[in-house]
């Protein structure tokens, strides 16, 4: 099992077509939360759906084009975690998503966090990013615009909110899968080094 370091060398290119869209949709998650706040739900749709097209783009165009690069491995997954963190807080503000989802999802990243922590403290980058990951980061950007329509009373509403609590039961699930995946990954990678050094 590899660790970030030791895959092929990556760009050091920081003006690249991948390294915009990320920084685009950085640059929207304030305009997102104020939106989503005040109750603008058109303009919070519009922007949750760019991110989540943006956020394919530009992993599809960096692996086709050969345009990986360092900032593009930071920007992108801090992008994801800040409008998933905004989304929540957001939609459990107005009442739409219950608190727990914001306490395990905040949980997860909390777990996250110490993974990575103890990964850097034996010299690692990171951890190679799972699939896993990637589907539940997938889900939870569907389900969270799903679930703002279903604030209503239309049939429309009523049809999005199972829709929409589906998506995000499957990324709640698939969110704490990956990172229960990185711990284990981290787990045998301090197992081999302990092997090398004895």
């Amino acid at each position: 099992m590899s660790v970030e370091g030791s895959k092929a060398p990556v760009s050091t290119r920081v003006l690249t077509v991948p390294n915009v869209l990320s920084a685009l949709r950085l640059v929207g998650v304030p305009v997102f939360l104020w939106a989503i706040v005040t109750e603008h739900d058109v303009l919070a749709l519009v922007l949750l759906m760019a991110s989540g097209l943006t956020d394919y783009l530009d992993g599809k165009i960096a692996r086709m084009y050969g345009l990986e690069s360092r900032l593009g491995q930071l920007l992108d997954p801090v992008a994801d975690r800040l409008y998933i963190a905004s989304t929540l807080l957001g939609l459990a503000w107005r009442d739409i998503l219950p608190w727990w989802v914001v306490v395990v999802l905040f949980a997860r990243e909390a777990f996250m966090g110490v993974v990575v922590l103890i990964a850097k403290r034996h010299g690692w980058l990171g951890l190679p990013v799972h699939f896993a990951g990637k589907a539940a980061t997938f889900n939870l950007l569907y389900a969270f615009p799903l679930l703002l329509l279903a604030d209503g009373d239309s049939t429309f509403a009523r049809v999005a909110e199972p829709v929409g609590w589906g998506f995000a039961w499957w990324g709640i699930v698939l969110y704490w899968f990956s990172g229960l995946l990185y711990a284990v990954q981290l787990r045998r990678l301090l197992a081999h080094e302990r092997a090398v050094a004895a």
